[in-house]
């Protein structure tokens, strides 16, 4: 695909997400359905167009971020504007004249506030709209060749123009199926947000936000209803709502606290329901104050309770995830909610620091967290490690000499970049059995790796420490050598993680990011978790061949042909976004599969686009890989439940996911074949992408991956038994 097409795609993308953004979706479906329902009325329709037209071409030419221009940042706040003015004015000249400078200084108010709210990391959500409609409202009260529009005020003319009799008879027989009130107002606040106030525009919007997301479309409901409830409580004239259909306040709000900004829970829900009456206290008393300005309130409400709330949970200290805040923005409470399940269970809550066994090659942990000797009380998350022989000794002949121990002398590594904190050198090894009891932790190194995180590595030789004070480490640097100092009776490492820089600091429970654990000549890949006692543990050990294979740089091609004589062809592109997330990009679908590349494992973070795409197998069948070959190693994870499944179970877990999840999908990875041969090594993996179902039989896709010449050489999908397509690396570019 050439950049140029590429480009126009993005620019048409960027049209049709400036109006499901409005609802924080980027589902081209959806944008189609809330395209159609402002044209409901054609004016409208038409200057809300020509607004977003305005807003991105210029944000376009001034050269900013593309990407926000292709996602709708730049256009929904223009949109509310154009379509707010079609519906007050009639066409002419005049009013196109001002709708598109209106659209411009909605851009202009949209970017600053961008870089005036951004800086406290919160959205500016629909407060441009509000300063560019309100200003081109009470500007244009002394424009005279503006024509106010009377449209809205005969419903029946207006169905009569959609569809003719047949329009009217159903808009008619619409109103005479005893709805109840309360639907009546929600339907038509529906459509309120796109200023169109009757009642199939609101319906339409309430299927597409069905089809779009089932947690959002029930998170409507409920702050809807909330409020219904509310108002009836303190007794307040429900016709307010009724009139002006300002009731979309409660549903954005409700939407954006329970699912988008927020990662949707029973928590997010609860606060959806509390903050309803703050929501209706704001709505009352504003629309008394803006009465005397002869202005409508549209979404002020909505934005100072969203903003204020966010603000408030940054000051927490505890309870982070009481509701808790999405990191990656998905554009779908589903996606954030799976997304972050995944994550959790993959990676655990940790911070972003990775830290790694500080050591080469296999050792034993001889003392865990929690262990019976020392580790106790403020230090019982530490380990002491050894190494130990093929007959599970720790030393060799009578273990009389400190040479005797096999991890006597070995390096000691950084487990992480960081500044050395201090250095306690000098301390002599005590001989074999006999402890130091006057300098308990020895000869000890203290690594800062954050603010306030600390690593502590103690027990180290005498005069072995390569590093100073002050120095930076990279991690896996040799800083020094394992020793027998202080209160060690014989030689050992003891690695603890502590939030403070002194010697002797109570511990963290800090995990290691990945390692190999060996129990009985079985090799495991432990991510984020705990060594225990007798465990045999190792870092990966790196194998070049599939480092190679793995290795995409930014800018590469990356092709696959279909094996046959006439097989197609797929092509995907290294690129890296505005936030240096690196991905791999379908150049014929424009799918996109983002990925992390730690130096010795590599895995997939998520997936956006077609499914069609080969890039989608590739996710599935490379979903996790280190770069250690090891026989028989058997890898396994998890993906996020949107990732596999489509079908009417998916849509049953969409509505419970907050509450319960049933669906699970796995991968597994499995080491099968090594050829050593110098020349020319070959390495053959197979893996399998899994849905497990109540009751049902889930999907299968199995892979197999082919290694040599420093690339992935074959790819091979087999999906619910069918029979396999083979794909062939074409080029590497």
């Amino acid at each position: 695909m050439r950049p140029d097409t590429r480009s126009y795609q993005s620019y048409l993308r960027g049209i049709l997400n400036s109006y499901s953004l409005v609802f924080f979706s980027t589902n081209p479906v959806f944008a189609w359905i809330l395209l159609i329902v402002t044209f409901f009325d054609f004016n409208s329709g038409l200057a809300g167009l020509l607004a977003i037209l305005t807003a991105n071409s210029v944000a376009w030419a001034a050269g900013l971020n593309t990407d926000k221009i292709s996602r709708g940042y730049y256009g929904f706040n223009a949109l509310l504007v154009g379509l707010g003015l079609g519906m007050y004015f009639s066409a002419s000249p005049q009013f196109f004249l001002v709708l598109v400078f209106s659209a411009l200084l909605t851009l202009f108010v949209t970017i600053v506030m961008e870089g005036v709210i951004g800086k406290y990391y919160l959205p500016y959500l629909s407060l441009p709209f509000l300063f560019g409609l309100w200003l081109a409202l009470m500007a244009t009260r002394e424009f005279n060749y503006l024509e106010i529009s009377e449209r809205g005020v005969y419903s029946l003319n207006e169905m009569y123009t959609l569809g003719g009799m047949t329009m009217v008879r159903v808009y008619e027989w619409f109103n005479q199926t005893g709805l109840p009130d309360s639907l009546v107002i929600y339907f038509r606040s529906l459509g309120a947000i796109f200023f169109q106030y009757h009642l199939f525009p609101g319906l339409l919007i309430a299927i597409g936000l069905l089809f779009y997301s089932r947690i959002a479309f029930v998170l409507s409901l409920l702050g809807f209803y909330a409020a219904f409830a509310f108002y009836q409580v303190v007794g307040a004239d429900m016709s307010t709502l009724s009139y002006t259909y300002i009731g979309f306040n409660f549903i954005l709000t409700a939407i954006a606290i329970g699912g988008f900004f927020i990662i949707p829970s029973w928590h997010s829900f609860l606060w959806v329901i509390l903050l309803t009456p703050l929501t209706s206290i704001l709505l009352t008393a504003f629309k008394m104050l803006f009465t005397g300005l002869q202005l409508s309130i549209y979404s002020l409400p909505f934005n100072i309770i969203v903003l204020m709330f966010l603000y408030v949970l940054k000051f927490r200290e505890r309870h982070l995830n009481k509701p808790e805040l999405v990191g990656i923005q998905h554009f779908s409470p589903e996606k954030n909610l799976y997304t972050r399940l995944n994550s959790k269970k993959r990676f655990g809550d940790l911070p972003w620091l990775r830290v790694a066994l500080p050591f080469w090659g296999e050792w034993s942990v001889t003392q865990a967290h929690n262990g019976p000797i020392t580790h106790k009380d403020n230090w019982q998350h530490a380990w002491d490690f050894e190494v130990t022989g093929s007959d599970g000794r720790t030393f060799r002949g009578p273990g009389t000499q400190l040479s005797d121990y096999y991890a006597y002398n070995k390096p000691v590594l950084a487990p992480a970049d960081g500044w050395i904190e201090s250095c306690t050198d000098g301390i002599d090894d005590n001989p074999a059995g006999e402890v130091n009891l006057e300098h308990n932790w020895g000869n000890t190194i203290v690594i800062r790796h954050t603010d306030h995180l600390f690593s502590a590595l103690s027990h180290l030789k005498k005069e072995s420490i390569k590093v100073s004070a002050g120095s930076f480490v990279k991690k896996g640097e040799v800083i020094a050598l394992c020793g027998n100092s202080g209160r060690s009776p014989v030689p050992h490492l003891h690695v603890q993680f502590q939030a403070t820089p002194q010697v002797g600091s109570a511990t963290l429970d800090i995990p290691f990011s990945h390692y190999i654990s060996k129990m009985e000549e079985i090799h495991v890949l432990r991510s984020f978790e705990r060594p225990v006692e007798k465990e045999i543990v190792s870092n990966i050990s790196g194998n070049e061949l599939l480092k190679e294979s793995y290795n995409f740089v930014p800018g590469q091609v990356i092709c696959f042909r279909k094996a046959g004589k006439e097989g197609r062809e797929a092509s995907w592109e290294v690129q890296v976004d505005y936030a240096n997330n690196t991905y791999l990009q379908c150049r014929q679908t424009g799918a996109k599969a983002y990925y992390v590349n730690e130096g010795d494992l590599f895995y997939f973070t998520h997936y956006e686009g077609s499914r069609e795409s080969l890039l989608y197998l590739f996710f599935l069948g490379s979903y996790r890989v280190i770069f250690g070959f090891y026989r028989n190693l058997r890898l396994t994870d998890q993906f996020p439940v949107h990732i596999l499944t489509r079908n009417p179970a998916r849509a049953l877990q969409d509505l419970l996911a907050p509450f319960f999840i049933f669906i699970k999908s796995s991968y597994q990875l499995d080491y099968m074949k090594l050829t050593e041969n110098i020349a020319h090594p070959e390495i053959t993996l197979q893996s399998e992408a899994n849905v497990s179902l109540p009751l049902r039989k889930g999907k299968k896709v199995n892979f197999e991956l082919i290694f040599k010449d420093d690339r992935i050489d074959s790819f091979t999908v087999r999906e619910n038994g069918k029979e396999p397509t083979a794909w062939v690396q074409c080029k590497k570019s």
